[in-house]
């Protein structure tokens, strides 16, 4: 597997396991506890059952009150193919429209010098005589392994999905990205990742 050389996540936050773990038996409940209980022996066991039910079946569904924040760092060429994620909202981002010519400007190594000089040279540019025209110029020469970092929010269920697509993409970011969600708490015993991850 072909690595990147830049960090993709960082600042991982992890909410609401435990809660969800014991709201998986809610259908079956004929009284809600007010006060969330700890997370029972029967509990985790249905939620191990439940949580590895197929993709799109619904009996997964609790995995969505598993909330994760994150930091993550995509190229530009990487940003519009999460995106197409039902839940994956975005909290805030870096953006190019405001700030791209003060950026601390960071590509991928993929990214050809030379495309990534002459951009060097079209920011410099702008700054020098900001013109609408120069600004535009700018603005759409941004090579495609341009990196920029968004905080993130999801929760299980979407990644469980996000892995089944993405773990043998051509793009290494996309299996990094899949390794981390490997590292997570409990996504193996709840299905989000097979056991078997290499399946």
């Amino acid at each position: 597997m072909k690595e990147v050389d830049y960090r993709i996540i960082d600042n991982t936050c992890v909410y609401g396991l435990e809660e969800s773990v014991v709201a998986s038996g809610y259908p079956m409940a004929t009284h809600i506890n007010p006060q969330m209980h700890k997370v029972t022996e029967k509990d985790a066991k249905r939620a191990l059952k439940l949580g590895s039910a197929l993709a799109g079946s619904g009996h997964d569904c609790f995995l969505k009150g598993i909330i994760a924040q994150f930091d993550l760092t995509f190229t530009e060429k990487i940003w519009p193919e999460a995106e197409r994620y039902h839940f994956f909202e975005f909290v805030s981002s870096m953006s190019t429209m405001h700030m791209l010519s003060k950026m601390d400007v960071r590509y991928i190594s993929y990214t050809d010098k030379k495309i990534a000089d002459l951009f060097l040279q079209i920011v410099k540019d702008y700054v020098k005589n900001p013109t609408e025209d120069n600004w535009l110029r700018m603005i759409y020469s941004y090579p495609s392994g341009l990196l920029l970092t968004a905080r993130i929010t999801t929760n299980y269920l979407q990644l469980k999905n996000i892995y089944a697509q993405r773990k043998t993409h051509r793009l290494p970011e996309w299996k990094q990205f899949c390794t981390w969600v490997e590292g997570l708490p409990l996504v193996k015993e709840l299905g989000v990742v097979p056991n078997d991850s290499s399946v």
